[in-house]
């Protein structure tokens, strides 16, 4: 009995040494946050065979509404996957606000900023093969005012997320000017539209050094170069940081001192609404979390795979914990 009980107090030491040693640890060592800015948006989608040509008529066999945008689709996968951050997307009024003001709640993202002003949205075409186009009507929704981060303490900090769209806009060079002298590391993502992009905006962000996230094309575009291998290195040798490019169903590849292509699993692919978007959001996720860039890109790659092959753009709870779980 007596040494039945001497050993239950040991285990109990023990255990109480465990939990205090890790409580310490987590606190030492507590995940910084990622700072995502950027739209939050009503997209209207249309699935149809073929995009119409002037004067045809073309009838889609479905329509849906739901709560989409770059930095929204993003934050998304950073959210869910328990990483830390704080989203600055403001949301206006009207109609289109006011969905995204319920929808927003729905899906568990947290901003608080909202202004005055209507939301705009997004007309989203998807042809047979998943391939997507937009018709876009900006709102405030692609609005910036620097004082939005005022209340947040900056050495928290160590990633951030911005796109394109943000970046062209009316408020997009206050917007890269911020990026500029905040003490964040972010991922710039120029997206389809980055040869519309001012051209001293742009380049004020590369030469800032920010990471990098393309696709395939708009690599090849903006480096006027004929591979993605080529199209990375150039774009390393301007900013000295990170570059990822995706490329569909080869993967992507990833540019820093060393580079590596990271293949993906082959999906059927139903809509690329978003892809890219979550991509982006998941390899941040994982940067986040301490992984190596090859574990960042696997990851990433896996998220976007399981978001061509379903309908929406965004994943579910149920898909979210398979990905922790299989981690």
């Amino acid at each position: 009995m007596n040494t039945l009980f001497f050993f239950s107090i040991n285990n109990l030491n023990t255990n109480f040494f465990h939990l205090f040693f890790y409580v310490i640890l987590f606190l030492v060592i507590e995940m910084k946050k990622v700072l995502i800015i950027g739209s939050t948006v009503c997209d209207i989608i249309m699935n149809l065979d073929h995009l119409p040509v002037t004067q045809e008529d073309v009838h889609p066999y479905s329509q849906s509404t739901r709560i989409g945008g770059c930095a929204f689709n993003a934050a998304h996968v950073i959210a869910h996957m328990g990483v830390p951050y704080s989203f600055i997307s403001p949301i206006g009024t009207g109609v289109y606000g006011d969905f995204v003001r319920k929808e927003i709640k729905k899906q568990n993202v947290d901003t608080e900023i909202f202004v005055e002003g209507e939301n705009g949205s997004c007309l989203c075409f998807v042809e047979k093969g998943g391939e997507r186009t937009f018709l876009s009507m900006h709102g405030v929704e692609y609005s910036f005012d620097p004082s939005w981060l005022s209340k947040l303490d900056m050495s928290e900090y160590e990633y951030g997320y911005v796109c394109g769209l943000e970046i062209e806009d009316k408020d997009g060079q206050c917007l890269t000017d911020t990026i500029c002298h905040l003490p964040v590391q972010f991922l710039f993502a120029p997206g389809p539209r980055i040869m519309s992009i001012q051209s001293e905006r742009l380049h004020q962000l590369l030469n800032h050094g920010v990471m990098l996230h393309l696709n395939e094309n708009e690599a090849k575009s903006i480096t006027q170069t004929n591979t993605v291998e080529q199209a990375a290195e150039k774009l390393y040798q301007k900013t000295g940081n990170l570059v990822i490019v995706t490329a569909g169903h080869k993967g992507c590849y990833i540019k820093k001192e060393d580079a590596f292509w990271m293949g993906s699993e082959s999906v059927n692919v139903v809509n690329t609404i978003g892809a890219g978007d979550s991509h982006a959001g998941a390899f941040l996720a994982a940067l986040a979390q301490g992984k190596t860039l090859k574990e960042c890109a696997e990851f990433a790659n896996s998220v976007a795979a399981k978001v061509v092959a379903g309908e929406t753009s965004t994943l579910s709870n149920e898909d979210y914990e398979r990905l922790k779980n299989c981690r």
